[in-house]
C-alpha cells in the first residue's frame, strides 16, 4: 500500500500533499479496498469480498473483482468506469486511465481475462478482452481494442489493436494520447497512390490523343493528294445524300 501511495506523486503532477491523495484519489481508494477484498477472497470467504468490491464501485466508480491480482505500485488515474475482471492480472507499476476494461469475451470458465506485464500503460477508454498476455512496458493507446497477445516493449493503437512501435522506441508513459494515427497514415498512402494512378491515366490519354491527331493528319494529306475527279465525285455523293434527307444535312 505504501508503494501504491508513493507512485501517485511520481506519476500525477496534480498530487500536492498526502491528505489530498488519501481522501480525493478514487484510484488509490479502490486499490486499497481491493487489497482487503482480495485477501478475504483468497481465504475462501463467500460474501464479504464481493460486498467490499461493490461498495468500492459505488464510492469510486471503479469495479475490481476480488479475484483479480493487482501488482505493487499500480496507479489508476481518475478511474471512473474502469472494470477489471476476476482472472485479470495487472503487473507492478502499471498505469490505467479512466474507462479501461480488462474483460472477457464470453462465458468460458477458467482464465478468461488478460494478464498485463510490468510498467504497462493502458490509455483512456481502451479495452483488453480475453485471455491475453500483454508484455512488459507496453503502451495501449486511448480507445484501442486489443484482442491479441502483445510482446514486450510495443505500442498498440486502433480497433482492433495494431502494433505500431517495436522494441527500442523510448516513450513517456504519461503521454498515452500522443500516438500516431495508423489509419490516417494508411488513408494518406492510398490517396497518394490514387493520385499517382490518375496521373498515369492522364498521360495515357494524352498519348492516345496525339496518336489520333497524327492519324487524322495523315488521312487529310492523302485526301488532299487525290485527283480532282474523285473529290468531285465525293462531293456529288454528298449532294445526293443531302437531297435524299430533304436538305437537312
Amino acid at each position: 500500500m505504501i508503494a501504491d501511495f508513493r507512485v501517485i506523486f511520481e506519476r500525477d503532477p496534480a498530487a500536492r500533499n498526502w491528505l489530498e491523495v488519501l481522501f480525493c484519489y478514487p484510484g488509490l481508494q479502490a486499490i486499497m479496498l481491493h487489497r482487503v477484498a482480495h485477501s478475504l477472497y483468497k481465504q475462501g470467504m463467500p460474501f464479504l469480498p464481493r460486498l467490499i468490491s461493490h461498495l468500492a464501485r459505488f464510492f469510486t466508480g471503479i469495479e475490481i473483482h476480488p479475484g483479480a491480482q493487482i501488482g505493487t505500485g499500480v496507479f489508476i488515474d481518475h478511474g471512473m468506469g474502469v472494470v477489471i475482471g476476476e482472472t485479470a492480472e495487472v503487473g507492478d507499476y502499471s498505469l490505467i486511465y479512466q474507462g479501461v476494461t480488462l474483460g472477457g469475451t464470453g462465458k468460458e470458465s477458467g482464465k478468461r481475462h488478460p494478464t498485463l506485464g510490468k510498467n504497462v500503460v493502458v490509455g483512456a477508454g481502451a479495452k483488453v478482452l480475453g485471455n491475453l498476455n500483454i508484455g512488459n512496458s507496453v503502451r495501449i493507446g486511448a480507445g484501442s481494442v486489443v484482442l491479441r497477445d502483445v510482446p514486450s516493449d510495443c505500442t498498440v493503437v486502433g480497433i482492433p489493436g495494431r502494433i505500431i512501435y517495436q522494441s527500442g522506441v523510448k516513450v513517456n508513459p504519461l503521454e498515452h494520447g500522443n500516438l500516431p494515427d495508423s489509419e490516417a497514415k494508411v488513408i494518406r498512402l492510398l490517396l497518394d497512390r490514387i493520385e499517382a494512378l490518375e496521373k498515369q491515366v492522364e498521360a495515357l490519354q494524352e498519348d492516345k490523343l496525339k496518336q489520333r491527331e497524327l492519324v487524322v493528319s495523315g488521312i487529310s494529306k492523302l485526301t488532299a493528294s487525290s485527283d480532282h475527279d474523285e473529290s468531285h465525285s465525293c462531293y456529288i455523293k454528298d449532294k445526293e445524300i443531302e437531297e435524299f434527307l430533304g436538305g437537312t444535312m
